[in-house]
């Protein structure tokens, strides 16, 4: 199967925008549909790459440059391009596939992805079926149980199972992108997230259906050898016909979440919450925990790593169901998981979380909210998921004050001062717990100085430094500032 082969389709319509003939006819391995911005990791050699370019915005020439050449770098075979989200393919990114020597390919609106993949898998299939002494299709026994299975509302566990029984003992899992296992074999060990979202052995295929870059699933298999290919592409059309009736069951799930956390912001009275909650799923008397997120998709994801807790999400934030006797720290336990999301999203994504308190009944879910909201302005930098309890010193508990805020506190209280020597002195004089002689110590001056230029500051500020309350005043606005 090569790249010439899809452009002699009439049926898909694409367009060459630049490749030569010799690159043309390298061998393709594989196809995966991917936007973001930096998916070497994901990637095998010799694959298509697909992309609808939601990632690309107009004039950034370094996205276009770190996208394309993750691609070559990863040994991909060429870039299939969508034209629907932009209208065209932009000169720049064709600019970039001649630097890199990577065939470049236009996809017109009206051809889907999924008609691009099977046209390879199908070719592929066609290729392989020439081979003696293989079978490479499901036995029609073993499809019509998986049929019935489907409509029976099988999980994804059992389907797997049942379609790859007549294989023998073959190591199969299903993974989300930020490596939580959906499903496996009997005979395939568990394994960790952080293992499996970083698995670069044996052969994963993408299985194609509606989702985020945080719960992209794919068909993964240790040893590529262990099933022909058209087996495993067959296998993953059905879990993707499950995936497509599993997205309309979590859409009611993620609708009675979102009116959970509506009445959360409202005025709602307990009975109205416990009502809530029981129509989320939730157990009744807690006790619970609200998350907020700046990605409800991400925050999804998340939760789903959190085996054994009961939760209900909505758009971007969160309650789940928190039995003390448990003894876990979910906190901790989110705060694991979020570098695999991070990676899923790109560097890009501005992906951070906030925990409120436990709250022992309905009556205290609106508190654990506002604290969730508040620690989630707290997040960032290398603490992206902060949890209330973390917010024990003065300097974390304004930093979950919104910058806005922060930054008229800081201006109205220090505006005076300027960001010349009487800041400087200041900052050093409250460091040094207000010891005239350590900070003249530290600024190299002589104490009059120090004397002299801090009761500038107080005149400036209007602030007396033998006051404690006027002290905390000022080293609260130094943190704003």
């Amino acid at each position: 199967m090569h790249v010439l082969d899809l452009l002699q389709s009439d049926s898909l319509g694409l367009t060459l925008l630049w490749g030569e003939e010799a690159l043309l006819g390298q061998e393709v391995s594989g196809v995966t549909a991917t936007d973001l911005e930096d998916p070497g990791r994901f990637l095998g050699p010799g694959e298509l790459v697909l992309s609808g370019l939601v990632w690309w915005s107009e004039g950034d020439l370094k996205k276009v440059d770190r996208f394309v050449s993750a691609l070559a770098g990863a040994g991909a075979t060429a870039l299939l391009a969508g034209e629907e989200t932009h209208g065209r393919v932009p000169d720049e990114l064709v600019s970039a596939c001649r630097a890199y020597r990577l065939p470049l390919v236009a996809v017109p609106a009206q051809t889907s992805f999924r008609a691009v993949t099977e046209a390879v898998y199908l070719r592929q299939w066609g290729d392989l079926s020439r081979r003696p002494n293989r079978t490479f299709a499901l036995p029609e026994n073993v499809r019509g149980e998986l049929s019935r299975l489907l409509e029976a509302g099988a999980g994804p566990a059992e389907l797997l199972d049942r379609a790859c029984a007549h294989l023998g003992k073959v190591p199969c899992y299903v993974l989300t992108a930020s490596g939580r296992t959906i499903a496996r074999t009997p005979s395939a060990p568990a394994i960790p997230a952080q293992r499996a979202a970083a698995a670069r052995d044996g052969l994963s295929l993408r299985i194609e259906s509606e989702s985020s870059p945080y719960d992209a699933w794919q068909l993964h298999l240790p040893d590529e050898g262990a099933a022909p290919p058209r087996v495993l592409h067959e296998i993953a059309e059905v879990l993707a016909q499950y995936r497509d009736g599993h997205a309309r069951r979590a859409a009611a799930a993620r609708a009675a979440g979102q009116e959970l956390i509506a009445l959360l912001h409202g005025d709602a009275d307990p009975a109205a919450l416990e009502e809530a909650l029981g129509a989320a799923g939730l157990p009744a008397g807690g006790p619970y925990r609200v998350l907020a997120a700046t990605s409800g998709e991400a925050l999804a994801e998340a939760l789903g790593h959190l085996e054994g807790i009961p939760w209900a999400a909505g758009e971007s934030a969160a309650v789940l169901y928190e039995d003390p006797r448990a003894g876990r720290d979910v906190a901790a336990e989110l705060r694991a998981v979020w570098p695999l999301l991070q990676a899923c999203g790109g560097p890009e994504a501005d992906l951070r979380l906030g925990a409120g308190a436990r709250a022992a009944g309905p009556e205290g879910l609106r508190a654990s909210l506002n604290q969730a909201l508040f620690t989630l302005t707290a997040a960032g930098g290398e603490t992206p998921v902060r949890a209330v309890e973390q917010l024990d010193t003065l300097a974390e508990l304004l930093s979950g004050v919104p910058p806005e805020v922060r930054g008229v506190f800081g201006a109205r209280t220090l505006g005076a001062l300027g960001d010349g020597m009487l800041r400087e002195t200041l900052e050093v004089f409250l460091a040094n717990n207000c010891s005239w002689a350590r900070t003249a110590e530290a600024l190299h001056l002589h104490v009059n100085t120090v004397h002299y230029r801090i009761e500038r500051v107080e005149s400036l500020t209007g602030r007396d430094l033998s006051r404690l309350d006027h002290k905390l005043d000022l080293y609260a606005a130094l943190r704003c500032g």
